[in-house]
């Protein structure tokens, strides 16, 4: 969205509507939060909440993203991903492969694999907007100490910043970013994170995001086009045409759960679509 737009008199009326239905006056914080605040962004135990809320406070004001508004920004849900134990944080460990957090915003979860001991300059984040990039060292207070690289960029511009790291990438942490986009930006997108990852066996695309009982376009909230929402059969069949068209084969998981704990004054089947669920996932390149 241009700058034109986010003043427009229509902008600012989906602002209102979006802080009557997704702002969540007081921010819940995780134990995992707090423990990464506190212990990694050296914030004292009583000012989190007052960080947060004027960090989210910010953010908003910059778009009112539903995720900024009921504060699921602060979700380190790397961490409970399926792999993240056996797979994703013993590679990046080893301090010799790359890791990066595509969509990243505030970059959360790319903060807490720095906590659990990955080497931060391994790690990379790429996002549309410089400002949640910004917003994001403002939140961990660590512009002073982190080594990782962000790239403010889009997808689908091949020309971007991004393709300084096509070929070079082990894992791509895609959470909450293929469901923004239709069917065919989808598509889309898988081809340009094939690109980055390295071509070979074991690379790894992980990530969750909304997905569906019924797969298919749903509406975006705005009226402007669909998003595709997926079911694990869907999603599977989507990155093997993508394999087809590449020469490459994959693994791909998908597990579809109910949607909880995202803090909505409305049900999720009001918001998302009816039969809305939360994907987890992992694709791993065979060859």
């Amino acid at each position: 969205m241009d700058d034109n737009a986010l003043s427009s008199p229509e902008y600012a009326s989906r602002r209102e509507e979006y802080k009557q239905r997704f702002y969540i006056p007081v921010l819940e914080l995780s134990e995992s939060t707090k423990k990464l605040l506190v212990e990694y962004s050296k914030i004292p135990e009583d000012q989190l909440q007052a960080h947060v809320e004027r960090i989210r406070e910010k953010a908003w004001a910059i778009y009112p993203y539903p995720c900024i508004g009921m504060g699921r920004f602060l979700n380190l849900h790397i961490s409970t991903h399926p792999l993240y134990h056996s797979s994703i944080l013993p590679r990046l460990l080893t301090g010799t492969q790359l890791y990066l957090d595509l969509g990243c915003a505030f970059a959360q979860n790319l903060r807490r694999l720095v906590f659990d001991g990955v080497p931060s300059a391994q790690c990379h984040g790429a996002d549309l907007r410089l400002e949640f990039l910004d917003l994001g060292y403002e939140l961990f207070a660590d512009r002073a100490t982190l080594e990782s690289r962000f790239i403010a960029a889009d997808v689908f511009d091949e020309g971007s910043a991004l393709s300084e790291l096509d070929g070079r990438v082990d894992i791509v942490d895609a959470s909450s970013f293929f469901h923004l986009f239709s069917l065919d930006e989808q598509k889309q997108v898988a081809r340009r994170v094939l690109a980055l990852l390295k071509p070979r066996e074991g690379s790894l695309v992980v990530g969750r995001q909304v997905g569906n009982l019924r797969p298919g376009e749903y509406a975006r909230r705005g009226g402007e086009g669909t998003r595709y929402r997926h079911d694990v059969a869907s999603w599977r069949g989507m990155w093997e045409e993508v394999g087809r068209e590449k020469g490459v084969e994959f693994e791909v998981w998908g597990e579809l759960r109910k949607v909880e704990g995202l803090g909505m004054k409305v049900n999720a089947a009001e918001v998302e679509g009816e039969g809305a669920m939360m994907m987890e996932f992992w694709v791993r390149r065979l060859g």
